[in-house]
């Protein structure tokens, strides 16, 4: 568990630096004078479109190295473990009959998108380079993870993509990239050089071998891990499309797409902010959840569960707080257009989202690595059937809000029947007394913070909200014993100063 804690910290602090790029980033693009709304919202349209055009492609290559890895490290030498090319070959026919559809559905595209949204039109081809660039760096994020080095992908995809990009809006606004043409173009290529740079990374360490394919060990487990890589696939795809699908739904049926994509856009950023510290704790519990299955050891998978839930509350609870208690008066003060004021609703519902997914620790991933892992797809297909339709309907009727609620209700039933399904099938459950008082703590927290601070604006409010939040959040974790690492380090301070 202790290794586990340290790769979850380390990749939480390297997903936070890169997350201040980003802010960065977002603030260039949503600033007066730089970018148009429309502008933003390609933006981040293209990432929609990538994400899941590597999620269609990938045929279930990462999950098949997260089930089997531990299989192929017990019985095969490093020069001889052909697990990697066998995941990238998936990778590389599934990129192939993606761009294929990708091609051969065009005209659809162009009737769905042309009237709302037709700068996606223009550079619908340019997301393939991104989406091959996404997926190749996936399935090698995926190998990094096993090799316990998780801060490494998470260093180059959080802070060396954004870099990435803010070198990119540097060169932009200094006219070295002379149109937004030649910006989005050279965009396309952001995932490409990351995937490249991982790769390169995992070559130095002696960490990616190239064996030749279809190893005696591969072949002995063909069909265990055709099984399993199907399924995988197919649930892992319905829970991207349900990810992405508000964006591309937003573009396909409101008026003035862009402009709308790029609101939700800032307030799903925002959100996103919160789930970093996920993040972390997935990539650091991958593998020791593969082998305490293949062990059978429940007892850890259950200290896993628990822990990972808990943890992930309390730093998602305490970042949504601070969001919602500030984000009127960052809009205001970091002067952004003043249309992001109304994305605060939006930005309440995809907060409360992020925060049930976090709150119900990694569901998923005990899923994906336990023999029960054909469940993942049946949870996935009623995801997908829960938030489709309605995504649709309260879209049409309520706009962007309507999105976010469709989000909230969706992913909340998809937690719940996940929840139920690993008490029921293996008595595993994440929630305990501490759960209560972390909700508790965080809701006193931010009453004491809105009635205190109300009549504060601007700067001084940031400044005075934040601070005091933070200390009084850390101080109520301290004394209710929420967090034993936070408890366990004011105490060694208490000891050296007193």
């Amino acid at each position: 568990m202790s290794l586990i804690r340290k790769q979850s910290i380390l990749s939480t602090l390297v997903i936070y630096a890169g997350f201040a790029v980003g802010l960065l980033n977002t603030y260039l693009f949503t600033k007066q004078g730089l970018f148009t709304d429309e502008e933003f919202g390609l933006y981040n349209a293209f990432i929609a479109i990538a994400t899941l055009l590597a999620a269609a492609a990938n045929l279930g290559a990462p999950y098949f190295i997260y089930k089997f890895y531990p299989y192929y490290r017990d019985r095969l030498g490093y020069k001889r473990n052909d697990q990697l090319t066998l995941a990238l070959l998936l990778g590389a026919i599934g990129c192939l009959v993606a761009m294929t559809i990708g091609y051969w559905i065009e005209p659809l595209v162009i009737r769905k998108y042309a009237t709302n949204a037709p700068q996606l039109v223009n550079y619908y081809y340019w997301t393939f380079a991104l989406g091959a660039g996404l997926l190749l760096f996936t399935i090698l994020e995926a190998w990094n993870w096993q090799q316990q080095r998780a801060a490494t992908s998470h260093f180059i995809k959080e802070a060396g993509w954004r870099l990435f990009v803010l070198l990119l809006i540097g060169a932009y606004a200094l006219g070295h990239v002379n149109s937004f043409d030649a910006f989005i173009k050279l965009f396309a290529f952001s995932y490409p050089f990351i995937a490249l740079l991982l790769l390169l990374v995992l070559l130095y360490r002696k960490q990616a071998p190239f064996a030749k394919p279809f190893s005696p060990l591969s072949f002995r487990l063909r069909k265990p891990i055709l099984r399993y890589t199907a399924f995988t696939y197919g649930g892992t795809l319905i829970f991207t499309l349900a990810q992405v699908f508000d964006t591309i739904l937003i573009a396909s049926v409101l008026t003035n797409a862009m402009a709308m994509v790029a609101l939700y856009s800032l307030a799903q950023n925002m959100a996103s902010l919160i789930q970093v510290p996920q993040r972390g704790v997935v990539a650091a519990a991958i593998a020791p959840l593969s082998t305490a299955w293949k062990q059978k050891d429940v007892t850890t998978i259950a200290t896993l569960y628990r822990q990972s839930s808990l943890y992930l509350l309390f730093a998602g609870g305490g970042l949504l707080m601070l969001l919602l208690i500030n984000y009127s008066d960052a809009v205001i003060s970091f002067g952004l257009k003043s249309i992001y004021l109304e994305g605060f609703t939006v930005l309440i519902l995809l907060g409360i989202t992020r925060l049930i997914d976090m709150g119900t620790g990694v569901n998923s991933q005990i899923i994906v690595t336990s023999p029960r892992w054909r469940f993942e797809f049946l949870s996935g297909i009623i995801l997908l059937a829960v938030m489709l339709p309605l995504s649709y309907g309260l879209t049409k009727n309520y706009g962007i809000t309507g999105t976010a609620l469709a989000q909230l209700i969706s992913i909340g039933c998809y937690n719940l029947f996940r929840l139920l399904f690993l008490w029921k099938t293996f008595k595993l459950q994440p929630f305990s007394a501490k759960t209560f008082f972390t909700l508790l703590l965080m809701a006193s927290c931010w009453a004491t913070c809105y009635f205190l601070f109300g009549a504060l604006s601007g700067w001084t409010a940031l400044v005075a909200r934040s601070l005091f939040f933070i200390l009084m959040y850390l101080a109520g974790a301290y004394f209710l014993r929420l967090i034993p690492e936070w408890t366990n380090w004011v105490n060694t301070l208490r000891k050296r100063f007193s």
